[in-house]
C-alpha cells in the first residue's frame, strides 16, 4: 500500500509538473515575460475590485494576466473576496518580489497546484482523496454534503488544499511591508459582521477566510474571532477603494450571474439561485450606497469612475456547483476566457482610464 500510495503521488506530482511546464510555455508565446513594449509617458493608475466565485476564480487569473501586460498599468489598490482575495494577494505578492512577470508566475503556479488537487471526473484528489466514501461524488453532490454534515464530521481535519499553496507562493511578511493597498473581506461567524482585513493586517489566516465556505470548511480563527467566507458581507468590498484608496478609476470583475432568471423548482437550481442573490447582495448595497453619496455630490464618491468585465456570460452557462471543484481544464478555459474579455475591454477603454466612466453600476446592478 504504501509502495502504491508513493507511485501515486509521484505520478500526480509529475503530471502537475508536466501541466506548469506546458502553461508556462503557452504563456511565454503571450509574452508574460515580456509585457508589451507600450509607451510609458504616464501611469494609469487603476483599483481592482475582484470578486469571489470558487472555482470560477480561474477567469479572474485570465483577466490579471492580460491587464499586467499593460505597462502604463499601475495597481493602487486590490480588494477582493473569497477567490478575489487569493486573486488578489498572489497579484500584490508577485508584484512586490519580480513585477508583472512574478504576479503572473504566482497565479499560474496556484492554479495549476490547486487543479492539480482534484479530479474532474471522480474527485479522485484533494479533500475526496482524504474522505473515503465519497470519491465518486460529482459536483452537484458536494454542494449536497454541507447541507447534512458539518465541516467537523465529514472534514475532521480541516483539510485544504489552499493553505499550503499559498504558503509556498506568498511572503506574508514581505507583502504586509510594501505593495499596493489591500482590502481583503471576511464574516464574523457570531456576529455577522463585516472584517476588512488590510494589508498591514493580511495573513495566510485571513485569506483562508475570506475563502471559507462553512459548508465546507471549519471557521477560521484570527485573534480570538472565528471567520467565514467574505462574500456575505462584501463580495467584493468597493468602499475602500473609493477612500481611503488614492485612484479615482476602479475595475470590477463581476463572477456571478445576477438573479432574474426563471424560477427554479429543483434542488439544484434553487440552491444556486439562492447563491446568486445572497452573494450578489452585498455588492449591491455597496453600489447603492456609492450612488446616494454620489447623488449629494459629496467627494470623493461624485468623481469616481467605475469599470466591469462581466464573466457572467460564461461562468451562468456552467455545471451547478462547478464553483465548488477546481478542474483543470475548466480552469484552463476560464483562463482563456478572461484574458479575450480583458483584451476586448482594454481595446474599447484603455484610453478612458483617467477620463471617464465605462459602466453604469447603478443601471447594472439596481
Amino acid at each position: 500500500m504504501a509502495i502504491a500510495s508513493a507511485w501515486q503521488n509521484t505520478a500526480k506530482r509529475r503530471l502537475l509538473a508536466r501541466r506548469i511546464r506546458r502553461l508556462l510555455i503557452l504563456m511565454g508565446r503571450q509574452a508574460w515575460s515580456r509585457p508589451r513594449a507600450v509607451a510609458t509617458t504616464s501611469p494609469r493608475l487603476l483599483n481592482l475590485a475582484l470578486q469571489g466565485g470558487g472555482a470560477h476564480g480561474a477567469f479572474t487569473w485570465g483577466v490579471l494576466d492580460r491587464l499586467l501586460e499593460e505597462r502604463r498599468l499601475v495597481f493602487e489598490a486590490i480588494s477582493g473576496t473569497s477567490a478575489g482575495a487569493i486573486n488578489a494577494v498572489l497579484l500584490a505578492s508577485g508584484l512586490v518580489e519580480n513585477g508583472a512577470a512574478g504576479a503572473m508566475e504566482k497565479l499560474a503556479r496556484f492554479w495549476s497546484g490547486l487543479c492539480g488537487q482534484a479530479n474532474s471526473d471522480a474527485l479522485g484528489g484533494g479533500l475526496f482523496d482524504a474522505l473515503p466514501g465519497f470519491q465518486h461524488l460529482q459536483h452537484a453532490g458536494f454542494d449536497l454534503i454541507g447541507k447534512f454534515l458539518t465541516p467537523a464530521q465529514f472534514n475532521p481535519l480541516d483539510f485544504n488544499p489552499m493553505r499550503d499553496l499559498l504558503r509556498t507562493l506568498v511572503d506574508f511578511d514581505r507583502l504586509r511591508a510594501e505593495g499596493p493597498a489591500l482590502f481583503i473581506a471576511a464574516t464574523d461567524a457570531a456576529t455577522g459582521r463585516k472584517r476588512i482585513f488590510t494589508r498591514n493586517e493580511i495573513s495566510l489566516e485571513a485569506v483562508l477566510a475570506s475563502a471559507c465556505l462553512p459548508q465546507v470548511h471549519q471557521a477560521v480563527e484570527i485573534d480570538g474571532r472565528q471567520y467565514w467566507d467574505g462574500g456575505y458581507v462584501a463580495n467584493p468590498p468597493l468602499l475602500p477603494l473609493i477612500h481611503p484608496a488614492k485612484a479615482d478609476d476602479t475595475l470590477l470583475v463581476q463572477l456571478i450571474p445576477l438573479s432574474g432568471f426563471n424560477v427554479p423548482n429543483d434542488h439544484v437550481g434553487i440552491s444556486e439561485g439562492l447563491n446568486r442573490i445572497i452573494f450578489n447582495a452585498p455588492l449591491r448595497q455597496e453600489i447603492a450606497a456609492i450612488q446616494l453619496m454620489a447623488t449629494r455630490n459629496v467627494a470623493p464618491f461624485a468623481r469616481h469612475r467605475f469599470h466591469l468585465i462581466d464573466a457572467t456570460p460564461t461562468t451562468e452557462a456552467l455545471p451547478a456547483g462547478s464553483r465548488l471543484v477546481p478542474d483543470w481544464r475548466v480552469a484552463s478555459r476560464l483562463r482563456l476566457e478572461g484574458r479575450q474579455a480583458a483584451e476586448a475591454w482594454l481595446a474599447d477603454h484603455r484610453t478612458a482610464i483617467g477620463q471617464r466612466a465605462t459602466a453604469d453600476l447603478p443601471a447594472l446592478f439596481l
